[in-house]
């Protein structure tokens, strides 16, 4: 079993965690967790991997820094290559890459993520696999909203998920319900 590291960063939305370990010297990313009301980060990642260490190491330092950057509203696009794509199933993973292909400014609904995916009626199915999204920001879950319009859920909660949305230019009708005018898929 390979060693699992993390750093902690901090954000303009409190802090988030990179977790990951090395293949061929190279990190694969398994998780990023995000900040969240009462979330203790050393705890969830305690829990998840017991034996995880502290490391510092450039090229995750250099992603945080990027992911820091974008959480103030700079419109950055990161790199699939670093994710640990085997934990995911096949299925998440077609639901992760269809939604890192929605741009910014945009919003899709679950249903039309299912019907895209060739799932008519699989919108649950699509929610429940951005819900275990490991890769949130990296793979730019928030951007994924009920057929209403309505937000949704979000591991990072509602008021962060409404306030990336507000920085990547999307509209809203109401406090919790964005404009379906620039709808992807």
């Amino acid at each position: 079993m390979e060693n699992i590291y993390y750093l902690i960063s901090p954000s303009s939305f409190g802090e988030f965690s990179l977790v990951w370990y090395l293949k061929d010297s190279q990190p694969r990313i398994t998780r990023l967790i995000l900040p969240g009301k009462g979330r203790q980060l050393k705890s969830i990642l305690k829990a998840d991997h017991p034996l995880v260490v502290e490391a510092a190491h450039p090229m995750m330092k250099g992603l945080a820094d990027d992911i820091r950057r974008y959480l103030e509203g700079e419109g950055l696009d990161f790199d699939l290559e670093w994710l640990a794509w085997e934990n995911c199933t096949a299925f998440q993973a077609r639901v992760l890459r269809a939604e890192y292909g929605i741009p910014r400014g945009w919003v899709s609904t679950y249903g039309r993520i299912a019907e895209y995916l060739g799932m008519p009626g699989g919108a649950r199915a699509v929610g429940n696999a951005l819900a275990a999204n490991p890769f949130p920001i990296l793979i730019p879950c928030h951007r994924a909203v009920r057929s209403t319009g309505e937000l949704g859920g979000y591991q990072g909660g509602l008021k962060m998920k409404k306030a990336l949305l507000e920085m990547e230019g999307v509209a809203f009708h109401s406090p919790s319900k964005v404009s379906l005018k620039k709808v992807y898929y």
